[in-house]
């Protein structure tokens, strides 16, 4: 097999540059998890039982990190996007050089 000098899709193009999805993906889960253990934590402190903390602290922690979390959920939801994008196109593009459309590729 011979060795490309470019990096290229199953499709034939060219891959995207690294867009950090797992980064963003990281500090958006570390975030949730982070705001709904404060949240527990905070119920605890002001004497609820543990169940019920941790029921109501769940509750509480989605609106609060609905606000909180807007940019790193944004950026994901770009970078998301982005990526549903270039797929689409490397599939259509696949899709054309499998009919014989040499001129699409």
């Amino acid at each position: 097999m011979a060795e490309r000098s470019t990096p290229e899709s199953p499709a034939g193009g060219a891959t995207t540059p690294p867009s950090h999805l797992g980064l963003w993906l990281m500090i958006y889960t570390v975030g949730r998890i982070g705001i709904t253990v404060a949240a527990v934590l905070l119920l605890l402190l002001l004497g609820l039982p543990l169940f019920p903390a941790l029921l109501f602290g769940v509750l509480l922690a989605m609106p609060i990190a609905y606000v909180l979390l807007r940019p790193s959920r944004n950026r994901l939801t770009e970078i998301l996007a982005t990526r549903s994008a270039a797929r689409r196109e490397a599939k259509e593009r696949l899709r054309a050089r499998l009919e014989g459309d040499e001129a699409a590729g």
